[in-house]
């Protein structure tokens, strides 16, 4: 009531607020007599991360390679050439449009941000787009090698593109206030950009420096008016919370910004045992969304900690846990799970790794804390580690053998890992996400990810777009898309309407019967309630069972419930596995230079469907992919089959001895 009462009064309000935020108000807020002096000021004060020149060649010893990367992206953003969420290199031109998604041409007016309908679900526009290129980080690299070569075309690059930005984005109009994370957002890159070339000579105009602070105050106005609260509060609220956090550190004096650093800090606090379970698990039910959330709690309280601030331990340890479910889940092979929503969204991302590679988390994390157990196993890229923490971090952080990462389970989020040096399993048996309302959950309960002897095999869908397409936004989070028994063709939390597209009915209340991990295999059953409403009522029990040694996986279903059903269960294959059938129940898999044999068996009659599927490894992206489907009509329905590299051994009596073992 009252953020709708506040947008009734800045809707006329709005340019008076703008305008009323005068140099005079600004430098009172800050103590300061003049707009240099104010600029100074800011200039020395500590930032969340070191803000430091670095040779290229210092680079080149600490991250081999991601100098020659970082100077191509950078020459990409001096171009003002992006390429986001799928969309290929495209010109964005100058002036920039900053209000159109240029994928389709669809543009949206320089109105009161509440006047504007962004989601327009009728049309094939898709609002992330102008979103994302305000939020700048394409422009990151033109600062970074600013800060390896002193070039002051990159400097003049960036100060010309937040003047265009800051000419066609007038506080609260247009569709980059429409909503106050994107904001927020902004808020983590410009404070950046602050820092790199607030001395530089492409900077140093007057005019200049007071449009640009006076632009980031009101964002830091803005983001407090416009919190995303909500009785059961996500990633936006967080957000929105560690860029108080943020801003508030960066004016530092005054009663807003003061205000805003202890408001924000104390939301995130609150947030932090709220939104991530205590075994490190953010509760949205995704596996890309974790990352964004575990570096919004991260940052913040790097931040705090640079300007000698406190952060409990309670806080830390919430923050440590989810850095150690990120290892966990993070591939060897630099790829990551893609269960549940993924917009590629990051808050400061400095390295050049896919957008799939979360294992700089650990990295990360494990460095600034000192924790051992998240250092010792860390591989992977040392960017990240290298621009958020300082070069001697990164340095910490090589060594020619690290550990190995076990199998780990995460019961109070619903996740759960098989792993060795060869095999990922990571299976889903979690809530539906955000408290129960769906939010960046999908129907993937009981949904697993599999590699094996190095291999990916079996993949999820992931969640390719969000507004662009309602069909298709509801198609990759549905029951079918997933590598979970479907009953009777219902999904397994039923769809509140079409067009609710991040909400959903819980109904598939996840249970775990078995968790066990030994040095020979490991074993999962699992079950959710999700097809009780179905007359007469079922349930799914589902076995996966990793066998160490072999690097074979099995996986048996049964539907225990009294009635006949029609039952599919699909297995959705990763992009580049190659399928041959061998007889009627079993195929070859080819793929990384090796042969996998898949065997099903059954006491019930199964037809194989060998089909297309789609895999979206990043927002707005396909690629073609093999699925699998099973089906069959019948009572107490079970299919149990097994996975291995061709010519591993297996007894016999394996896979009959899973079939209904737990049910």
């Amino acid at each position: 009531m009252l953020t709708e009462f506040t947008a009734q009064t800045d809707r006329f309000r709005a340019p008076q607020r703008a305008r009323a935020l005068s140099d005079d108000a600004l430098l009172l807020q800050g103590g300061a007599a003049t707009i240099a002096d104010l600029w100074a000021q800011l200039s020395r004060r500590i930032y969340a991360v070191p803000i430091r020149a670095v040779s290229a060649l210092d680079y080149e010893r600490a991250c081999r390679g991601d100098g020659e990367r970082i100077f191509q992206a950078a020459a990409a953003a001096v171009e003002r050439r992006v390429d986001l969420l799928g969309t290929g290199s495209v010109a964005l031109g100058s002036p920039i449009s900053w209000h159109t998604d240029f994928k389709t041409g669809t543009s949206w007016p320089l109105s009161f941000m509440r006047d504007i309908n962004y989601t327009n679900l009728q049309s094939p526009s898709d609002v992330k787009v102008p979103w994302e290129v305000s939020r700048l980080q394409w422009l990151i690299p033109a600062g970074q090698a600013y800060l390896m070569t002193g070039d002051e075309g990159y400097a003049a690059a960036c100060r010309d593109v937040l003047d265009d930005w800051m000419t066609a984005n007038p506080y609260a109009h247009g569709v980059n206030w429409t909503c106050t994370m994107e904001a927020a957002m902004r808020i983590f890159t410009w404070t950046w950009f602050f820092h790199v070339f607030c001395r530089s000579r492409a900077w140093s105009d007057p005019v200049f420096q007071s449009r640009f602070l006076r632009t980031l105050y009101l964002h830091g106005e803005f983001t407090e008016r416009y919190l995303e609260r909500s009785d059961i509060n996500g990633n936006h609220f967080t957000a929105d919370a560690a860029a108080l956090v943020y801003v508030g550190l960066f004016f530092g004096k005054g009663g807003a910004p003061e205000r805003w650093a202890e408001t924000g800090w104390q939301h995130l606090c609150d947030e932090l045992a709220l939104q991530v379970s205590a075994d490190g698990v953010d509760f949205e039910a995704s596996v890309p969304y974790h990352r964004l959330v575990l570096e919004l709690f991260f940052m913040a309280a790097r931040f705090r900690e640079a300007r000698g601030l406190t952060v409990p331990a309670a806080y830390r340890e919430r923050v440590l846990a989810m850095a150690r479910f990120a290892q966990a889940y993070a591939r060897p092979d630099g790829t990551s799970p893609l269960l549940g929503d993924a917009d590629d969204a990051r808050v400061l991302p400095f390295g050049g790794q896919a957008v799939g590679d979360h294992r700089y988390l650990a990295g990360l994390v494990g460095a600034h804390w000192n924790e051992p157990a998240l250092t010792t196993a860390f591989t992977g890229p040392h960017a990240e580690v290298f621009w958020t923490l300082g070069p001697r971090a990164a340095a910490s952080l090589k060594g020619d053998r690290p550990a190995a990462v076990p199998s780990a389970a995460f019961p109070e989020g619903g996740y759960f890992v098989m792993r060795n040096d060869r095999d990922h399993v990571f299976i889903d048996c979690a809530p539906i996400g955000q408290g129960g309302r769906g939010g960046h959950g999908h129907n993937d309960c009981l949904s697993f990810e599999a590699m094996l002897d190095g291999v990916h095999l079996v993949s999820d869908c992931g969640a390719y777009v969000y507004t662009a397409s309602a069909a298709e936004r509801n198609n990759f989070r549905s029951t079918a898309y997933h590598n979970t028994p479907q009953l009777d063709g219902h999904e397994l939390n039923r769809f509140i309407s079409p067009h609710h597209l991040w909400t959903l009915h819980n109904d598939a209340i996840p249970e775990v019967r078995r968790w066990e991990s030994g040095p020979d295999r490991d074993v999962f059953v699992g079950a959710h309630s999700g097809y009780q409403r179905l007359t007469p009522a079922a349930t799914p029990v589902r076995k996966i069972v990793l066998d160490h040694a072999r690097h074979a996986l099995s996986v048996a279903d049964t539907i225990v419930g009294s009635g006949r059903h029609a039952v599919r269960i699909p297995l959705q294959l990763a992009p580049g596995v190659e399928v041959e059938q061998l007889s009627a129940q079993a195929l070859t898999l080819k793929a990384g230079g090796k042969t996998f044999l898949l065997e099903w068996s059954s006491d019930t009659s199964w037809d194989l469907e060998i089909g297309n599927g789609r895999v979206s490894p990043r927002y707005g992206v396909t690629e073609p992919a093999v699925r699998l489907l099973w089906r069959c009509s019948a009572q107490a329905a079970s299919l149990s089959m097994s996975l291995s590299p061709a010519g591993a051994l297996r007894p016999d009596a394996d896979l009959p001895s899973l079939v209904g073992a737990e049910a």
